[in-house]
């Protein structure tokens, strides 16, 4: 069984390069910035989102965390939904722990686990409106 690593997660609002280049400037470590159009998920997606980031991951001594731009088409970013929580590791755990937490879950915000181009992905937000994200590296 592999383990599970949970992480904070944050949300902008096409701003996230420029916030994780500044939280990199505070905490030092080392910064990935993977932007829309540095995936093949560009071909998907209108050119003007090709320069938001898909995935930024800042990793230092003293803290680790990921974020992203807001890329949902139909949902939108407000007060309490910009924050939330990144659990990572084996496919089998990530299964399991989110069909646990999917009972109960607003089926509006749920997207179920699948391959993206990335690695695995899925999204929820719990019965107490917890943003639950999943992921796992592309095998």
């Amino acid at each position: 069984m592999d383990h599970l690593t949970l992480q904070p997660f944050l949300l902008f609002d096409g701003t996230c390069a420029e916030a994780m280049k500044f939280y990199e400037s505070c905490f030092n470590g080392e910064l990935t910035i993977i932007r829309v159009a540095d995936t093949p998920m560009k071909h998907a997606m209108p050119e003007a989102q090709h320069q938001k980031v898909v995935h930024g991951h800042l990793k230092s001594a003293a803290i680790e965390f990921s974020a992203t731009d807001w890329l949902h088409p139909t949902r939108a970013p407000r007060q309490g939904n910009t924050v939330a929580l990144n659990l990572s590791g084996g496919s089998v755990d990530l299964r399991t722990v989110f069909d646990r937490l999917s009972k109960g879950a607003d089926p509006a915000l749920l997207d179920d686990l699948r391959e993206m181009p990335f690695g695995l992905y899925g999204h929820l937000a719990d019965r107490f409106g917890v943003h639950w994200f999943f992921t796992s590296a592309k095998a």
